[in-house]
């Protein structure tokens, strides 16, 4: 890339930009992008425990995940190119006979992790939340295990 930050910089010169204000400007991009990237990195995603609601047999499957986010895309990608092997399988029946727009996503708890927790220790705050939820809900309008 090297090439082509000298041909910007030739680039620059011709249509009359200060040298020293480009090269300021860029700097500081630089250190912001840095910085946004650092932070991102450094904030953990969102955990917590979930319904994914189908309409067309009027039942749910619960479940809990690390990273909320994730399978937020993951339904959103499912239901872009109508497909469903993203899903879980217990729903990928019903999407592939009704369509992926019979799914929608409802996150019930989110979990607040500190730097301090480990995996483990997340893992099992999700498992006993996801069992406090399913005693609430009931098994009856809930998919099996």
């Amino acid at each position: 890339m090297v090439g082509g930050a000298l041909v910007r910089r030739v680039d620059d010169r011709r249509n009359g930009a200060e040298s020293t204000g480009d090269a300021d400007e860029r700097v500081s991009d630089r250190a912001q992008r840095r910085a946004l990237r650092d932070a991102y990195r450094q904030a953990p995603p969102d955990a917590g425990v979930y319904l994914i609601h189908n309409s067309a047999a009027g039942k749910a499957l619960l479940g809990s995940t690390v990273n909320l986010a994730s399978l937020h895309n993951k339904l959103e990608f499912a239901r872009a190119t109508n497909t469903t092997g993203v899903l879980d399988h217990r729903l990928r029946d019903v999407a592939g006979a009704f369509g992926v727009g019979v799914l929608s996503l409802e996150v019930l708890e989110v979990l607040k992790v500190t730097p301090a927790m480990s995996p483990a220790e997340v893992l099992s705050d999700l498992a006993t939340l996801e069992a406090l939820w399913r005693e609430k809900l009931g098994p009856d309008r809930l998919y099996a295990r």
